[in-house]
């Protein structure tokens, strides 16, 4: 899903059935950003700075290696950066469409997360 960061509203969605890994879904929907756009991700996109320049994700610690505190405080700025996104996810949420398992015909999936999208942009308008 992508957010606008200052209308938080939802641009773009694209799903897929079964498990796929988030980073991989945005791989395979070849969705394009212009380069003068940031995209803010979590940490599940680790390596989009390879296909979008402009782009920042939080750092992750490694095993041995614990965070240092620029680190911290970057991986905090970035997460307030984020918290609006969250917002939106947590409204779609309560729709319980992607929270809980969708039992309905999977031919109209999209179109009922799109309209429940709508719905959230809406409900932002106000």
């Amino acid at each position: 899903m992508v957010v606008d960061k200052k209308t938080s509203q939802v641009i773009c969605t694209d799903f897929t059935n079964g498990k796929c890994h988030d980073f991989r879904l945005f791989k395979e929907s070849k969705l394009g950003f212009k380069k003068s756009t940031k995209v803010v991700t979590d940490t599940g996109y680790q390596g989009v700075q390879k296909i979008h320049a402009n782009s920042e994700s939080p750092k992750k610690r490694k095993k041995k290696t614990p965070l240092t505190e620029e680190d911290k405080k970057r991986n905090a700025e970035l997460a307030s950066l984020r918290v609006s996104n969250e917002h939106v996810i947590g409204m779609i949420k309560r729709f319980k469409i992607v929270s809980d398992r969708y039992r309905n015909r999977r031919k109209r999936f999209g179109l009922r997360f799109n309209l429940i999208a709508g719905i959230c942009n809406l409900e932002l308008l106000k």
